[in-house]
Protein backbone atom coordinates (compact mmCIF):
# COMPACT_ATOMS: atom_id res chain seq x y z
CA UNK A 1 0.00 0.00 0.00
CA UNK A 2 1.17 3.21 -0.97
CA UNK A 3 1.90 5.73 2.22
CA UNK A 4 1.41 9.69 1.98
CA UNK A 5 2.67 11.46 4.76
CA UNK A 6 1.50 14.77 5.23
CA UNK A 7 2.48 15.12 9.04
CA UNK A 8 5.79 16.92 8.70
CA UNK A 9 5.35 19.46 10.91
CA UNK A 10 5.93 16.68 13.47
CA UNK A 11 9.02 15.11 11.41
CA UNK A 12 10.19 14.78 8.43
CA UNK A 13 11.96 12.19 6.15
CA UNK A 14 15.54 12.06 6.45
CA UNK A 15 16.94 13.18 3.30
CA UNK A 16 19.77 10.89 1.38
CA UNK A 17 22.38 13.38 2.12
CA UNK A 18 21.76 13.46 5.89
CA UNK A 19 21.49 9.90 6.34
CA UNK A 20 24.71 9.58 4.30
CA UNK A 21 26.43 12.34 6.48
CA UNK A 22 25.37 10.84 9.56
CA UNK A 23 26.29 7.30 8.26
CA UNK A 24 29.80 8.78 8.05
CA UNK A 25 29.98 10.36 11.27
CA UNK A 26 28.98 6.92 12.88
CA UNK A 27 31.50 4.46 10.97
CA UNK A 28 34.68 7.02 10.00
CA UNK A 29 34.50 9.87 11.97
CA UNK A 30 33.23 8.19 15.58
CA UNK A 31 36.09 9.44 17.62
CA UNK A 32 35.20 12.62 19.90
CA UNK A 33 35.56 15.77 18.86
CA UNK A 34 37.48 17.14 21.82
CA UNK A 35 39.99 14.21 21.58
CA UNK A 36 43.18 15.58 20.92
CA UNK A 37 44.34 13.03 17.90
CA UNK A 38 43.16 12.41 14.63
CA UNK A 39 39.92 10.61 15.30
CA UNK A 40 38.87 13.58 17.30
CA UNK A 41 39.92 15.80 14.65
CA UNK A 42 38.06 14.43 12.35
CA UNK A 43 34.86 14.90 14.06
CA UNK A 44 35.71 18.02 15.32
CA UNK A 45 36.09 18.85 11.69
CA UNK A 46 32.20 17.57 10.95
CA UNK A 47 31.34 19.62 13.77
CA UNK A 48 32.80 22.83 12.55
CA UNK A 49 31.15 22.23 9.16
CA UNK A 50 27.27 21.81 10.00
CA UNK A 51 28.54 24.67 12.30
CA UNK A 52 29.04 27.14 9.30
CA UNK A 53 26.55 25.24 7.18
CA UNK A 54 23.62 26.00 10.34
CA UNK A 55 25.60 30.17 10.73
CA UNK A 56 25.16 30.64 6.66
CA UNK A 57 21.63 29.52 6.63
CA UNK A 58 21.22 32.68 9.65
CA UNK A 59 23.05 34.83 7.91
CA UNK A 60 25.41 35.18 11.35
CA UNK A 61 28.84 33.69 12.58
CA UNK A 62 29.81 30.31 13.73
CA UNK A 63 30.43 31.40 17.02
CA UNK A 64 26.79 31.91 17.72
CA UNK A 65 25.65 28.88 16.84
CA UNK A 66 25.10 26.49 19.53
CA UNK A 67 24.30 22.81 18.85
CA UNK A 68 21.81 21.13 21.30
CA UNK A 69 19.81 17.69 21.19
CA UNK A 70 16.64 19.81 19.44
CA UNK A 71 13.82 22.62 20.04
CA UNK A 72 12.72 21.99 23.37
CA UNK A 73 16.34 21.81 24.80
CA UNK A 74 17.12 24.95 22.90
CA UNK A 75 14.40 26.51 24.08
CA UNK A 76 14.22 26.08 27.87
CA UNK A 77 18.34 27.14 27.59
CA UNK A 78 16.83 30.26 26.17
CA UNK A 79 14.45 31.06 28.37
CA UNK A 80 15.93 29.68 31.50
CA UNK A 81 19.14 31.36 30.74
CA UNK A 82 17.75 34.82 29.86
CA UNK A 83 15.43 35.10 32.79
CA UNK A 84 17.90 34.14 35.18
CA UNK A 85 20.93 36.50 33.82
CA UNK A 86 18.33 39.42 33.91
CA UNK A 87 16.14 38.76 36.75
CA UNK A 88 17.78 41.39 38.69
CA UNK A 89 16.96 44.03 36.04
CA UNK A 90 13.04 42.91 36.39
CA UNK A 91 10.67 40.46 36.50
CA UNK A 92 8.44 40.98 33.48
CA UNK A 93 8.10 37.97 30.79
CA UNK A 94 5.92 38.13 27.66
CA UNK A 95 4.79 35.37 25.39
CA UNK A 96 2.03 33.70 23.98
CA UNK A 97 -0.62 31.67 24.48
CA UNK A 98 -0.03 29.34 21.55
CA UNK A 99 3.37 28.31 22.07
CA UNK A 100 4.96 24.72 21.91
CA UNK A 101 5.09 23.18 25.10
CA UNK A 102 8.75 23.69 25.63
CA UNK A 103 7.90 26.98 25.91
CA UNK A 104 4.67 26.62 27.73
CA UNK A 105 5.76 24.69 30.36
CA UNK A 106 9.27 26.79 31.21
CA UNK A 107 7.48 29.73 31.44
CA UNK A 108 5.04 27.87 34.29
CA UNK A 109 8.11 26.96 35.86
CA UNK A 110 9.59 30.66 35.64
CA UNK A 111 6.33 31.90 37.32
CA UNK A 112 6.47 29.60 40.29
CA UNK A 113 9.68 31.61 40.51
CA UNK A 114 8.30 34.80 40.95
CA UNK A 115 8.38 35.91 37.18
CA UNK A 116 5.15 37.26 36.24
CA UNK A 117 4.46 36.17 32.51
CA UNK A 118 2.48 38.03 30.22
CA UNK A 119 0.14 35.37 27.37
CA UNK A 120 -0.68 37.53 24.45
CA UNK A 121 -4.40 35.81 23.60
CA UNK A 122 -4.69 34.60 19.86
CA UNK A 123 -7.56 35.99 17.71
CA UNK A 124 -10.48 33.21 16.00
CA UNK A 125 -7.71 33.05 13.02
CA UNK A 126 -4.58 32.43 15.37
CA UNK A 127 -3.24 35.59 14.96
CA UNK A 128 -1.52 37.91 17.62
CA UNK A 129 -1.85 41.02 16.26
CA UNK A 130 0.83 43.96 16.66
CA UNK A 131 -0.84 46.29 18.86
CA UNK A 132 -1.33 43.52 21.55
CA UNK A 133 2.59 42.80 21.69
CA UNK A 134 3.36 46.73 21.87
CA UNK A 135 0.87 47.16 24.72
CA UNK A 136 2.03 44.10 26.38
CA UNK A 137 6.20 44.96 26.27
CA UNK A 138 7.11 47.37 29.48
CA UNK A 139 10.14 48.93 30.23
CA UNK A 140 10.47 46.43 33.06
CA UNK A 141 10.06 43.80 30.55
CA UNK A 142 13.38 41.40 30.44
CA UNK A 143 12.60 38.90 27.95
CA UNK A 144 9.72 38.28 24.91
CA UNK A 145 9.53 34.77 23.52
CA UNK A 146 7.51 34.21 20.43
CA UNK A 147 7.45 31.62 18.01
CA UNK A 148 8.01 32.73 13.92
CA UNK A 149 5.33 30.36 13.09
CA UNK A 150 2.47 28.52 15.17
CA UNK A 151 3.27 24.56 14.59
CA UNK A 152 -0.57 23.86 14.71
CA UNK A 153 -2.39 26.26 12.48
CA UNK A 154 0.93 28.43 10.99
CA UNK A 155 0.43 31.68 12.23
CA UNK A 156 2.85 34.05 11.34
CA UNK A 157 3.74 35.52 14.55
CA UNK A 158 4.63 39.18 14.90
CA UNK A 159 8.23 38.92 15.28
CA UNK A 160 9.70 42.47 14.32
CA UNK A 161 6.89 44.14 16.01
CA UNK A 162 8.60 42.70 19.31
CA UNK A 163 11.82 43.61 18.28
CA UNK A 164 10.11 47.24 17.39
CA UNK A 165 8.68 47.11 21.02
CA UNK A 166 11.35 46.69 23.31
CA UNK A 167 13.81 49.07 21.36
CA UNK A 168 10.79 51.53 21.71
CA UNK A 169 10.58 51.49 25.07
CA UNK A 170 14.14 50.74 25.77
CA UNK A 171 13.21 47.48 27.64
CA UNK A 172 16.39 45.71 28.98
CA UNK A 173 14.58 42.57 27.06
CA UNK A 174 15.90 39.39 25.21
CA UNK A 175 14.11 38.23 22.35
CA UNK A 176 13.66 34.68 21.37
CA UNK A 177 12.05 33.24 18.72
CA UNK A 178 11.08 29.77 18.09
CA UNK A 179 11.64 29.00 14.52
CA UNK A 180 11.64 25.53 14.51
CA UNK A 181 8.59 25.53 12.40
CA UNK A 182 9.77 28.43 10.23
CA UNK A 183 13.32 27.23 9.31
CA UNK A 184 14.03 25.99 5.79
CA UNK A 185 10.55 27.62 5.04
CA UNK A 186 10.41 31.28 5.56
CA UNK A 187 13.80 34.15 5.31
CA UNK A 188 15.45 34.03 8.87
CA UNK A 189 18.24 36.62 9.71
CA UNK A 190 18.29 37.05 13.39
CA UNK A 191 20.86 40.06 13.84
CA UNK A 192 18.94 41.88 10.99
CA UNK A 193 15.37 41.70 12.96
CA UNK A 194 16.73 42.29 15.90
CA UNK A 195 16.62 38.86 17.64
CA UNK A 196 18.90 37.44 20.26
CA UNK A 197 17.99 33.83 20.99
CA UNK A 198 16.69 31.17 18.12
CA UNK A 199 15.87 28.10 18.24
CA UNK A 200 15.99 25.61 15.30
CA UNK A 201 15.58 22.00 14.75
CA UNK A 202 17.37 19.63 12.85
CA UNK A 203 14.10 16.75 12.19
CA UNK A 204 11.75 19.12 10.82
CA UNK A 205 14.21 20.13 8.00
CA UNK A 206 14.89 16.55 6.91
CA UNK A 207 17.40 16.17 9.19
CA UNK A 208 18.11 13.01 11.74
CA UNK A 209 16.54 13.40 15.49
CA UNK A 210 18.52 14.36 18.15
CA UNK A 211 20.20 17.34 17.15
CA UNK A 212 18.93 21.69 17.15
CA UNK A 213 20.63 24.55 17.03
CA UNK A 214 20.24 28.07 19.54
CA UNK A 215 21.56 31.21 17.86
CA UNK A 216 22.29 33.38 20.39
CA UNK A 217 23.80 36.72 19.49
CA UNK A 218 27.11 38.07 19.96
CA UNK A 219 26.18 40.55 22.86
CA UNK A 220 23.55 38.30 24.42
CA UNK A 221 24.57 36.78 27.69
CA UNK A 222 22.78 33.82 29.16
CA UNK A 223 23.22 31.88 32.55
CA UNK A 224 24.22 28.60 31.81
CA UNK A 225 21.71 26.12 33.63
CA UNK A 226 24.10 23.43 33.00
CA UNK A 227 27.66 22.17 34.10
CA UNK A 228 29.90 19.78 32.42
CA UNK A 229 32.69 19.68 30.80
CA UNK A 230 32.76 22.78 28.59
CA UNK A 231 31.56 21.98 25.59
CA UNK A 232 29.58 24.52 23.24
CA UNK A 233 31.21 27.12 25.46
CA UNK A 234 29.15 25.79 28.64
CA UNK A 235 25.62 26.55 27.31
CA UNK A 236 25.30 22.84 26.44
CA UNK A 237 27.87 20.79 27.82
CA UNK A 238 28.73 17.56 27.45
CA UNK A 239 29.65 15.53 24.56
CA UNK A 240 28.40 16.31 21.17
CA UNK A 241 26.50 13.93 19.13
CA UNK A 242 28.23 14.14 16.42
CA UNK A 243 26.61 12.04 14.05
CA UNK A 244 23.20 13.76 14.29
CA UNK A 245 24.88 17.27 14.22
CA UNK A 246 26.59 16.57 11.34
CA UNK A 247 23.58 15.20 9.32
CA UNK A 248 21.45 18.57 10.35
CA UNK A 249 24.62 20.21 8.49
CA UNK A 250 24.39 18.06 5.84
CA UNK A 251 20.28 18.35 5.88
CA UNK A 252 20.77 22.32 6.12
CA UNK A 253 23.10 22.54 2.96
CA UNK A 254 20.27 20.11 1.15
CA UNK A 255 17.40 22.78 1.64
CA UNK A 256 15.82 24.33 -1.64
CA UNK A 257 15.54 27.49 -2.46
CA UNK A 258 13.19 29.37 0.19
CA UNK A 259 10.99 30.85 -2.68
CA UNK A 260 11.01 27.76 -4.54
CA UNK A 261 9.88 25.43 -1.39
CA UNK A 262 7.02 28.21 -0.73
CA UNK A 263 5.83 28.13 -4.45
CA UNK A 264 5.47 24.07 -4.16
CA UNK A 265 4.17 24.26 -1.10
CA UNK A 266 1.58 27.49 -1.73
CA UNK A 267 0.75 24.80 -4.63
CA UNK A 268 -0.75 22.24 -2.84
CA UNK A 269 -2.16 23.93 0.24
CA UNK A 270 -4.09 25.98 -2.80
CA UNK A 271 -5.05 22.88 -4.12
CA UNK A 272 -6.32 21.36 -1.03
CA UNK A 273 -7.77 23.64 0.36
CA UNK A 274 -10.32 23.91 -3.34
CA UNK A 275 -11.15 20.02 -2.61
CA UNK A 276 -11.94 21.01 0.99
CA UNK A 277 -14.81 23.84 -0.40
CA UNK A 278 -17.31 21.56 -1.15
CA UNK A 279 -17.53 19.40 1.78
CA UNK A 280 -19.64 21.65 3.92
CA UNK A 281 -18.39 19.17 7.08
CA UNK A 282 -15.26 20.98 6.98
CA UNK A 283 -14.02 24.05 8.41
CA UNK A 284 -10.57 25.46 7.56
CA UNK A 285 -8.92 27.41 10.39
CA UNK A 286 -5.61 28.60 8.76
CA UNK A 287 -5.89 31.55 7.10
CA UNK A 288 -4.95 32.15 3.06
CA UNK A 289 -3.26 35.29 3.37
CA UNK A 290 0.45 34.99 2.49
CA UNK A 291 1.43 37.63 5.83
CA UNK A 292 -0.69 35.71 8.03
CA UNK A 293 0.24 32.11 7.68
CA UNK A 294 2.87 29.90 5.98
CA UNK A 295 1.46 27.98 3.21
CA UNK A 296 3.26 24.13 5.11
CA UNK A 297 0.20 23.86 7.30
CA UNK A 298 -3.34 23.41 7.09
CA UNK A 299 -5.30 23.32 9.84
CA UNK A 300 -9.16 21.74 9.35
CA UNK A 301 -12.10 20.60 11.34
CA UNK A 302 -13.90 17.19 9.67
CA UNK A 303 -16.84 18.35 11.61
CA UNK A 304 -19.05 15.09 13.03
CA UNK A 305 -16.17 12.75 13.45
CA UNK A 306 -13.40 12.82 15.80
CA UNK A 307 -10.01 13.48 15.14
CA UNK A 308 -8.90 10.22 16.68
CA UNK A 309 -11.16 8.46 14.70
CA UNK A 310 -10.24 10.07 11.40
CA UNK A 311 -7.06 9.47 11.96
CA UNK A 312 -7.05 5.88 12.09
CA UNK A 313 -9.57 5.76 9.38
CA UNK A 314 -6.92 7.35 7.52
CA UNK A 315 -4.23 5.57 8.56
CA UNK A 316 -5.66 1.97 7.35
CA UNK A 317 -5.53 3.56 3.88
CA UNK A 318 -1.45 4.63 4.57
CA UNK A 319 -2.27 8.50 4.74
CA UNK A 320 -0.98 10.10 7.81
CA UNK A 321 -2.02 13.74 9.35
CA UNK A 322 -2.08 14.47 12.94
CA UNK A 323 -4.73 15.95 15.46
CA UNK A 324 -2.33 18.80 16.34
CA UNK A 325 1.37 18.72 18.07
CA UNK A 326 2.71 15.60 18.78
CA UNK A 327 4.20 16.44 21.79
CA UNK A 328 0.44 17.32 23.24
CA UNK A 329 -0.43 13.16 22.92
CA UNK A 330 -3.60 13.45 21.91
CA UNK A 331 -4.32 15.99 24.75
CA UNK A 332 -6.84 18.82 23.63
CA UNK A 333 -5.14 21.50 21.43
CA UNK A 334 -4.37 24.46 23.84
CA UNK A 335 -3.68 26.22 20.52
CA UNK A 336 -7.69 25.65 19.32
CA UNK A 337 -8.22 26.30 22.73
CA UNK A 338 -7.19 29.56 23.04
CA UNK A 339 -8.81 30.14 19.31
CA UNK A 340 -12.05 30.29 21.31
CA UNK A 341 -12.79 27.52 18.82
CA UNK A 342 -15.86 25.25 19.61
CA UNK A 343 -15.76 21.94 21.42
CA UNK A 344 -16.38 20.06 18.77
CA UNK A 345 -14.21 21.81 16.04
CA UNK A 346 -11.44 21.26 18.52
CA UNK A 347 -12.56 17.30 19.22
CA UNK A 348 -12.34 17.13 15.42
CA UNK A 349 -9.00 19.06 14.33
CA UNK A 350 -6.55 17.71 11.53
CA UNK A 351 -3.57 19.00 10.88
CA UNK A 352 -2.02 18.56 7.57
CA UNK A 353 1.29 19.68 7.33
CA UNK A 354 3.67 19.55 3.39
CA UNK A 355 7.49 18.83 2.43
CA UNK A 356 9.32 19.36 -0.60
CA UNK A 357 8.44 15.45 -0.80
CA UNK A 358 4.51 15.86 -1.14
CA UNK A 359 2.81 16.03 -4.62
CA UNK A 360 -0.54 17.28 -5.81
CA UNK A 361 -1.13 13.56 -6.11
CA UNK A 362 -0.67 13.05 -2.28
CA UNK A 363 -3.56 16.19 -1.43
CA UNK A 364 -6.49 14.66 -4.06
CA UNK A 365 -5.84 11.48 -2.15
CA UNK A 366 -5.92 12.87 1.04
CA UNK A 367 -9.52 14.86 0.36
CA UNK A 368 -10.79 11.54 -1.45
CA UNK A 369 -10.18 10.02 1.98
CA UNK A 370 -10.98 12.41 4.16
CA UNK A 371 -14.80 12.57 2.34
CA UNK A 372 -14.86 8.90 2.37
CA UNK A 373 -13.93 8.75 5.84
CA UNK A 374 -16.80 11.28 6.76
CA UNK A 375 -19.46 9.57 4.68
CA UNK A 376 -18.76 6.38 6.61
CA UNK A 377 -17.86 7.63 9.80
CA UNK A 378 -20.12 10.11 10.50
CA UNK A 379 -23.22 7.93 9.39
CA UNK A 380 -21.80 4.93 11.53
CA UNK A 381 -22.13 7.00 14.41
Amino acid sequence: MREIYLDNSSTTKPCPEAVEKTAEALTACWGNPSSLHTLGFAAEKLLAHARSAVARSLGCRPAEIYFTSGGTEANNIALLGAAHSRARRGKRIVTTAMEHPSVLNTMKALEKEGFEVVYLQPDHAGCIREGQVREAVTAQTILVSMMAVNNEVGTILPVDAAAGAIAAVQAPALLHVDAVQAYGRLPLNPARQGIDLMTVSAHKIHGPKGAGALYIAGGARLAAPFYGGGQERDIRPGTEPVPAIAGMGAAVEALPPLEEARRHATLLRDRLAALLEPMPEVVVHTPRAADAAAPYILNLSARGVRAETMLHFLAERGIYVSSGSACAKGRQSHVLTAMGLEKREIESALRVSFSRNNTVDDVELFARALREGLDTLAHSR
